[in-house]
Order: structure tokens, then sequence, then C-alpha cells
């Protein structure tokens, strides 16, 4: 059976829909994302995998693509659970076709000949059970975009809720109010990439900067713990004036939000482009100092950067946890979240890190 055949039998109903007539006929509007795709009968979203079969929306269900358990920095959240392993997992598709995507060959599914990734039958207990037997903290929908399959999210994270397991979205922030309001009540964490402060250049990927600004508003507002990565790319979104601009709108929602800062290097469709340099990423974080950011990190570039990975008081600039990569080397933040030489609040979901499971990410089938 061909990919598209079996993705089209891994589904289930689906919830986040209106449905809306046009010129006498009768369309599915769905809003698990912002296109807000008017399907019709026997058509596809745009994400290839939300599609209507005779006036019922049918949407992805019961398999991944691939899961792994790593460090909860690695996706990255540097101010939610420190120091503990997330299972991640993901399913195939997506509402945006990045050029330069890491994960294409499960984002880019029914898109790109050269993609996909035959999916696994499981369980939202499956899952489940996987995280608490490897001993993660969080349960975390990635690799591809989670909002298009937030149907089956919940029900993995209903699940993970009564075990004690946090929950997360790794996520482009193309994002509906509706949907937000459907999975909120059982996620805790949201990471967005915000991937630029040019329209132009986020419709290229597929998306509006509009609708990114509103789904990031939109999910501060709700109330889920937010941290923003912007990759940095050298020619597409490193200029000053574009970073300045990341910086103050983060800046306006909450100087407390965390903004991790990464390094790009050439991938999929994207391989003319020049590696970030240190000196970028440096770049960056002086602007969102100067802004007023108060958690500032530079990725990608383990060591180089030293002070970047770590997690500094604003107030006094006690080092308050010290990184090397996705690695934890000191951890002084009290059993409140505070810091210990002014007593300063930091921002964020803190429990003292344990035994770590994953210093190095090892991956797992089934």
């Amino acid at each position: 059976m061909n990919l598209e055949k079996l993705l089209a039998q891994l589904t289930n109903t689906g919830l986040l829909y209106n449905e809306v007539t046009r010129n006498g006929k009768t369309y599915i509007e769905c809003f698990a994302c912002a296109h807000r795709c008017k399907i019709g009968t026997g058509k596809k979203g745009i994400c290839q995998v939300r599609f209507n079969d005779n006036g019922q929306l049918r949407v992805p269900w019961g398999y991944v693509a691939g899961w792994q358990v790593d460090p909860i920095e690695k996706k990255p959240f540097f101010h939610a659970y420190p120091g503990t392993s997330a299972m991640s997992y993901g399913m195939l598709g997506c509402d945006l076709h990045c050029s330069y995507c890491q994960n294409w060959q499960v984002s880019q599914t029914l898109r790109d000949d050269e993609a996909g990734v035959r999916p696994t039958e499981v369980t939202p207990n499956t899952l489940v059970q996987a995280a608490l037997r490897y001993g993660a903290r969080v349960i975390v929908s990635t690799y591809n975009e989670p909002l298009i399959s937030s149907e089956w999210n919940m029900a993995v994270f209903e699940q993970a809720k009564k075990e004690g397991l946090a929950t997360g979205y790794v996520s482009n922030g193309n994002a509906t109010p509706e949907v937000l309001d459907f999975i909120r009540p059982h996620t805790d964490l949201y990471k967005i990439d915000l991937k630029t402060f040019n329209d132009r250049n986020y419709r290229r990927l597929g998306a509006s900067l509009e609708k990114v600004l509103n789904g990031i508003k939109e999910v501060h507002r709700r109330g889920f713990w937010l941290e923003i990565v912007t990759l940095l790319i050298p020619g597409f979104n490193d200029s000053e004036e574009e970073l300045r601009q990341i910086a103050e709108f983060l800046y306006e929602i909450s100087p407390d939000i965390p903004w991790h800062v990464t390094a790009f290097h050439p991938d999929y469709k994207m391989t003319d482009v020049r590696w970030t340099e240190p000196q970028d990423l440096l770049k960056a974080a002086n602007l969102g100092e100067d802004v007023g950011l108060n958690y500032i990190y530079l990725g990608n570039l383990p060591g180089q950067l030293a002070e970047w990975e770590d997690t500094r008081c604003p107030n006094c600039k006690e080092t308050l946890i010290k990184r090397k990569g996705f690695k934890i080397l000191e951890y002084s933040l009290s059993d409140e979240g505070k810091c210990p030489n002014c007593l300063q609040s930091i921002p964020g979901i803190w429990e003292k890190p344990g035994n770590r499971v994953s210093d190095f990410p090892f991956l797992i089938r089934f």
C-alpha cells in the first residue's frame, strides 16, 4: 500500500472545523491552523493530511513517524523542568514548506516525492507508558507541525496528564484562537519558531507574519509557558533592523519570554547559504539586551558562546543555571524558582533536576 493510501486509513473524525457554504456548495473550514482551509469533498488541506471525506473531516490518528527521548533543553525549553528528559514524537505533514527544514522527510510528506517515512501504529497509552518507562518528565509533539494533528495530540496528552507528565508543543505558531482553546486544558508548554519579521519572507515559507505574531500573542495570553526560537539564517533574517523588530515585539508582550537565537546549517533545499557564525548570534544577543529582554540564549554552537547558554538573574546577574549544549553543569535556583543571591523570582516551571536519562539522545522504534 502506498503511503498516501495508508495515511488516509490512519485517521479519525476531526473536531476542529466548521461547515461553510459558498455559491450553494458546502465546504469544511478547518481551523487547526491559521490557513483556515476551505476543503471541498475529496480534497485535502494545505497540510496534505487533513481531508474532506464526503463531508466528514478526517485527521491524522493512531501512529507516529518516529519518537525519541532526549533532554528538554533540545526542544529547546530552558525555563521548564530543566535537566529532565522529554519524550518527543511526531507525525507526518506540515502547513508550511520551509526550504531549510531539518525534518523535511516527515514534514513534507505528500508534498515532496522524496519525502515520506512509513508510520508506526501506536495508541496514546503506548506513547505514555514508553515515556514513563524511559524516565521522561515531559511529552512533546514535535518534528512536524503539531497543530495539524491536535485531535490526536490531545488524546495522548490527556493520558499523559493522568500519569503526571507535563506536555508541550514545538510549533511554527501559525495557530487560531480555536485550536489554542482546544489544546490548552491538556498542554503546558509551547515553543514557537519566529522565523522572520519580514512578511514577504514568511510567505515564501507558506505563512504570513501577521498570523504568526497573532499566534504568539494568543499563546501568551492563554498562559502556556512560552519560549521563542529564531533560527538565524545569513542573508534571510539576520539584519539588525529585523532582529531589533523581533526583540521589540517580544518585549512588548513580556520581557521575560526566553528568546533562543540559534545557528543555521545548510539543509534540504537551502544548501547555498553559509553557516551561522558566533558573531552573528552575538549581534542578535546584544540587540535583544539593548531592547530589554531578560533571557536571551544562543544555541547550536555548544561551548563557543558559553555565557549565552546560561540562565542569569536579570537583577543581580548571578549565574543560576550553567549549561553546555543540552547539559546542565550547575543549578542554583531555589525550590521556589528564585535567585539565591537577591531573591528575584525567575519566570518558569522549576523542578530541581535529578538523575539524567538522556544526556545523549537515543532513538527508539517500536
